[in-house]
């Protein structure tokens, strides 16, 4: 056993998996242990928030906690180190293997610790397939120098942590100390690193997108990514300057006083006003799943006004029941079964549509989606097999959901598979609204607020509660007399409950 093959079993690294679909990036939320920590196989260690949810991660191993080699708030890659542990602290101090070093470690070690050929070990799921893609070879620029093997030295000149921290010391370059110092030809080898074949700056389209946003020339960022890759942390790092400008370029303070003082009254810059932040994790999903079906499903939306009084009074009856004992009864529960009952009698629109083969999908099972708004932004759980259970085992679900989603830790399989969903906007004083589907659903209800209204009741004027419902759904998947059936049963039910009886 070779030195380097010891040290690699000895420190084991610990990689970002993937904990969704085939998601490939997530943000670490929290850290829970620290370097120097013992911790033990299965033992909680982070928090990561994905596109879909945020999930705790447990290590594999047992040992000490060796370095942690991203902060909270990093948006790290899938198969990315994020942590390292010292498996045998007893043995004595050690350096941990380098990059170099790993390497040639876990070819040794192949038949221990090699993943299958294909893709990626995950928490839920099967991961992303690997890419086959290879980027070819750079060509160097005439009149322009390689990028040196010291750029983690390079790096940290520019004011940058080395992106491998697990990477053993780097000795000090045998150059002179004044060439690296100089603004005038950083510039050009700045350039040169991060340049493709043709010349073009190797970056991420997320990554030029917001190098344009901050209006960063990627050719004047020195990358720190793996094979000369620009990274986000390095267009933040370059846009900082801008901000911030050094004391040298910044002008007198008599200079600032009579800018000021000759400036047109009233007039204040409106980025001084403004905040930027990032779009990542559940609410850049649900923003590209909100823009995806918009335009993607040719939307519907129907309306009914409905006398829920009697409904109402259920409710009532519902908590007082002795087989409703310890459950949450509140009229989104009725609702549920309502929309329940009436897809039951219509089961042709719970379907979805197969833009890739050209089919409609017709299920035989209804996994009932309920919107929740969380302090990470909009999720959709859904409760399995909804239209099989009873009113109780309804009632203990639907609880459950909202207390997992309200914690925050709902997990991406909670959230697939969904058919139809129901947004109670009600909550928040709305009357209705026109609810987007979520994406791969063909319908979706809205419930609006419960409300005494004047209302005509056997032949008189009387104050009644009513509601107002709103059905979006799929025009590929249901005409408008479906649609119209549709909702006219959910307003029926819930106009007379003992339907849910004489119908279900």
């Amino acid at each position: 056993m070779t030195a380097s093959t010891a040290k690699a079993q000895r420190f084991r690294e610990f990689k970002m998996p993937d904990v969704g679909e085939g998601l490939t990036e997530a943000e670490i939320l929290k850290w829970y242990v620290q370097p120097g920590d013992t911790v033990t196989d299965g033992q909680v260690v982070c928090e990561v928030e994905t596109a879909k949810a945020a999930v705790e991660l447990p290590i594999p191993y047992d040992g000490v906690v060796h370095e942690l080699n991203f902060g909270e708030g990093v948006t790290v890659d899938v198969g990315t180190v994020i942590i390292s542990v010292d498996t045998d602290p007893g043995a004595g101090p050690a350096e941990a293997p380098t990059a170099n070093g790993t390497e040639q470690a876990a070819a040794a070690t192949e038949d221990e610790d090699a993943e299958p050929q294909g893709r990626q070990a995950v928490l839920v799921g099967y991961g992303a397939a690997p890419s086959s893609t290879k980027r070819r070879a750079r060509k160097p620029q005439p009149g322009v120098p390689a990028q040196p093997a010291s750029a983690p030295i390079q790096a940290e000149l520019n004011g940058r942590a080395a992106p491998t921290p697990m990477a053993a010391p780097v000795a000090a370059p045998a150059v002179p100390a004044a060439p690296v110092v100089p603004a005038a030809p950083v510039l050009p080898a700045t350039s040169a690193a991060g340049a493709g074949s043709a010349g073009r700056p190797l970056a991420k389209p997320p990554v030029r997108k917001l190098a344009k946003d901050l209006g960063i020339d990627l050719a004047t960022i020195t990358p720190t990514g793996p094979g000369g890759i620009i990274t986000r942390e390095d267009v933040h790092a370059a846009a900082a300057p801008a901000v911030a400008p050094s004391l040298a370029g910044a002008p007198e303070p008599m200079a600032v006083a009579t800018a000021v003082a000759t400036a047109e009254p009233g007039i204040v810059d409106a980025a001084a006003r403004e905040r930027r932040v990032p779009v990542k994790g559940v609410r850049k999903a649900t923003a590209q799943a909100m823009v995806a079906s918009a335009f993607t499903a040719p939307h519907v939306t129907e309306f009914i006004t409905v006398d829920v009084t009697r409904t109402m009074k259920l409710v009532q009856e519902l908590k007082q029941d002795p087989d409703m004992a310890g459950l949450r009864v509140n009229p989104l529960l009725l609702v549920a079964k309502a929309f329940l009952v009436a897809i039951k009698r219509h089961p042709e629109v719970n379907a979805a549509w197969d833009e890739a083969h050209q089919e409609i999908v017709y299920k035989d099972y209804i996994n009932l989606g309920i919107a929740a708004a969380t302090p990470r932004g909009l999720i959709v759980p859904n409760i399995k097999d909804a239209g099989v259970k009873t009113l109780p085992q309804l009632a203990a679900e639907l609880g459950d959901l909202v207390a997992t989603a309200r914690e925050g830790k709902t997990s991406p399989a909670a959230m697939a598979g969904g058919t139809v969903t129901i947004t109670n906007v009600g909550v928040f004083g709305v009357d209705t609204g026109t609810p987007i589907l979520n994406p791969g659903e063909s319908a979706i209800l809205a419930f609006g607020a419960v409300k005494l209204q004047p209302w005509v009741h056997k032949g008189k004027v009387t104050a009644r509660q009513v509601t107002t419902l709103a059905l979006s759904f799929d025009h590929r998947l249901i005409d408008g007399e479906l649609g119209s059936k549709l909702l006219a049963d959910i307003a029926a039910v819930l106009e007379r409950p003992k339907r849910l009886i004489t119908w279900g």
